[in-house]
């Protein structure tokens, strides 16, 4: 790109434009420093994978999801998958309104789609998780937004992990931000995580992620392609008839319509977490008590307390921060 076409702009100024836009929080990430330290090894997931030439900077959004909705402790609620899906929406249009402002000033840029998923990368096998080609929580963890938790979900200090993330890509040489050094999670001595999580999916600073799309995509693609072999392969044509009016294909159909239920579903790990200026006040009253606790989970975090840094806090170590030794 000319120089004689960009106008200079400050870290200031597009932190000040994308809270303009309706953004809750906003951080700049260094891509050099993602492409230097990937996430994982098998899937690196760099800024790099996406753009050659417009991947120096990596400005990630956070917007903050409905308390009311929090509220509800049913976890499959279908208020719940509305809501998350009119702020992802809101939050798409935020990043798309930074990517004009951002090349009106002469600093083309990209959007990275906000959802736990990526569909683009199906390659056939709907039995895999389908992550996205840049972390979003791991880049907010880099731009200074928080750190991760016990499942490796973000964690804000404003917020805790009631937030949905986009991120915009530009070479616009602004200033980034710096990494919390200390971790916000409490790792297993609290463990509402866990003790909440209706699939059993979390582990010690892990997630099976395949497993928790059951429950983070309850009408996704995979249970569309399941459904519709299970309406081939019924040889009798009245079932077939009820299969077709019944509640799971007018789930799926809601799901293809809107994308509820397909990009959004189970928060239950974020809904009940204790970090975040919101919890006390506007959510500890109806979220205190747990009901999918047991005695199993509670094993489970006591053998967790016994070496908490054991499971894959090593390779995750960078972005979970530094732990509370007490």
């Amino acid at each position: 790109m000319v120089a004689v076409f960009q106008s200079p702009i400050s870290a200031v100024e597009v932190k000040a434009q994308a809270i303009s836009l309706g953004a809750d929080l906003v951080g700049v990430a260094d891509a050099q420093a993602m492409n230097d330290h990937p996430p994982y090894a098998a899937d690196p997931k760099r800024p790099s994978d996406i753009s050659d030439y417009d991947a120096d900077r990596v400005i990630v959004l956070a917007r903050r999801i409905n308390l009311g909705t929090s509220r509800i402790a049913k976890w499959d609620e279908r208020h719940k998958y509305y809501n998350d899906e009119l702020t992802i929406t809101a939050l798409e249009e935020t990043a798309l309104e930074l990517v004009i402002w951002l090349e009106k000033h002469g600093y083309p840029a990209l959007i990275v789609p906000p959802t736990h998923v990526d569909p683009w990368r199906y390659d056939g096998n709907p039995d895999q998780h389908l992550a996205p080609l840049l972390s979003l929580d791991h880049a907010a963890v880099e731009a200074g937004l928080g750190t991760l938790g016990l499942n490796l979900q973000l964690l804000t200090p404003e917020y805790g992990p009631r937030v949905m993330l986009s991120a915009v890509l530009t070479s616009a040489p602004i200033e980034p931000d710096i990494r919390m050094e200390r971790a916000l999670c409490h790792g297993p001595k609290c463990g509402r995580c866990l003790s909440s999580c209706p699939g059993d999916v979390i582990g010690q600073w892990e997630r099976d992620w395949p497993a928790c799309d059951n429950y983070r995509n309850p009408h996704g693609f995979k249970q569309l392609t399941d459904f519709l072999g299970e309406v081939i392969d019924t040889t009798d044509t009245q079932r077939q008839k009820e299969m077709i009016r019944s509640e799971d294909s007018f789930n799926l159909w809601q799901s293809i319509l809107r994308g509820a239920g397909a990009v959004t579903g189970c928060r239950r790990c974020q809904d009940v977490c204790p970090v975040g200026l919101d919890y006390e006040s506007l959510l500890k009253d109806a979220l205190d008590l747990i009901p999918e606790d047991s005695a199993e989970k509670q094993s489970s975090l006591a053998r967790m307390l016994e070496a908490v840094t054991a499971g894959d806090y090593e390779n995750q170590s960078r972005w979970i921060g530094k732990l509370d030794e007490n």
